[in-house]
Parts: C-alpha cells; structure tokens; sequence
C-alpha cells in the first residue's frame, strides 16, 4: 500500500510516536510525507519515506496529486484542530480529494489506530486489489 503521513507543528511529535509503534507495519509498505513531518519521522525510525515540500509550501498539493492519479491508499493527516491553518485551503482541498476517490483518511489518532489495525488484518486490501484491475 502507499500511504502518506502529515501532521500540523503540534501533531508531529504524536505522528512521530505513531510511526515508532507501528513501523514494523510501514516498513512493508511505501510511505509519503510532508517535508517536516517526513523528516522526523525518518530521524526517529528506520523507514524510508519519499518526502514533498512542507505542506505550507505546496506539500499538500503533492499528496494530493498522488491521490489524483490513484497512486495512494491511505493519508494520515494528523490535524491541530485547535490552532487557525494559513494554508486552510489546501488542507480542505487535499480532504476533498479523499472523499472524491475514496481514499481512507484518519485527521486523529483513533482514526489512525483503526485504519492501521485494518492493514494489519487485511481489511483494505480492496484498495490495493481494485488499482490492480484498471
């Protein structure tokens, strides 16, 4: 599966805890990030992870092409939604584009949780084997 990872500035340390818990998981699978978020997560783990430019500098809208062209399975967006986004925007658009082609999204970490322990038991598979019939 291609998944992507983003956390706004309060969310990276939890992002960061996250991917140390599960990256026996993401090791088996190819990881996308925003710059920041990418960063940390691969000083704090083992993974390789293909890193954009931070979302604020057009980072958002990479992950949002992947998810344009089918190219990703799964986003954890891990969201401050406590704190005003400049790039608001871009962060909706990026949301929309989720739910336009039906792309599972966790924007907290109880979604995350529960997405991830469906790829642990298979559950998403459907994504990976319905890319494969175009």
């Amino acid at each position: 599966m291609q998944i992507a990872l983003v956390a706004h500035d309060a969310k990276k340390e939890d992002l960061v805890n996250f991917s140390i818990a599960y990256q026996a998981l993401f090791a088996s699978h190819d990881l996308y990030a925003t710059g920041t978020t990418g960063l940390r997560i691969m000083e704090a783990t083992k993974l390789k992870i293909h890193r954009y430019q931070s979302g604020p500098l057009g980072g958002d809208q990479q992950i949002g092409a992947l998810i344009a062209e089918n190219r990703l399975d799964l986003l954890i967006f891990l969201r401050d939604p406590l704190m005003a986004q400049p790039h608001e925007p871009d962060i909706t658009a990026l949301l929309r584009l989720c739910d336009v082609h039906n792309v599972p999204v966790a924007t907290n970490m109880a979604s995350a949780e529960l997405l991830l322990r469906g790829i642990w038991r298979g559950d998403l598979d459907w994504r990976h084997s319905e890319s494969s019939d175009e």
